[in-house]
């Protein structure tokens, strides 16, 4: 049940560790983005620009979505293609499986922080990889599959 005590985990939840999520989710398609010689810049949030940190952009609503952006990508291979598009789940993949070595390691203790990083990083490896169109722009997953079908998508933001 959800009780009183309960609010600071959602503040915590919503306004620290997701952010956290969509940054490493992002920090994926700017990898394989700047390996593919392009120009990329990464959003944090949505509405207005608060600060950028480099190709970061965090925005006022720094909890609420992100996406990527690129330009002039050199090797612009369908190979290429689909590892930017994917960058964004595997980073998250590989951090939700990081997390969990370490818990194993006891490195960190399970926790608050461990149990919501990993519940948020499952949730967006798994919402991105959907194969699905969303508000005219496609996931990570329908990116790549029509990038591997010979679809291609030029410029476009990825999620």
């Amino acid at each position: 049940m959800f009780g009183f005590e309960d609010v600071w985990k959602f503040f915590f939840s919503f306004f620290l560790v997701l952010p956290i999520v969509t940054f490493i989710h992002e920090a994926g398609h700017l990898f394989f983005g700047k390996i593919t010689g392009g120009k990329v810049r990464i959003h944090i949030g949505t509405g207005n620009r608060l600060f950028k940190i480099g190709p970061c952009n965090i925005r006022k609503l720094y909890f609420w979505d992100g996406w990527c952006e690129y330009e002039n990508l050199k090797n612009h291979s369908r190979r290429h293609l689909v590892l930017v598009y994917l960058g964004g789940p595997l980073f998250t993949i590989l951090s939700m499986l990081i997390v969990n070595m370490l818990i194993y390691m006891k490195v960190f203790e399970p926790g608050i922080f461990t149990y919501q990083f990993v519940y948020f990083s499952f949730y967006f490896a798994f919402f991105s990889l959907i194969p699905i169109e969303q508000n005219g722009y496609p996931t990570d997953g329908k990116a790549a599959w029509d990038v591997i079908k010979r679809k291609t998508f030029e410029n476009n933001p990825l999620g």
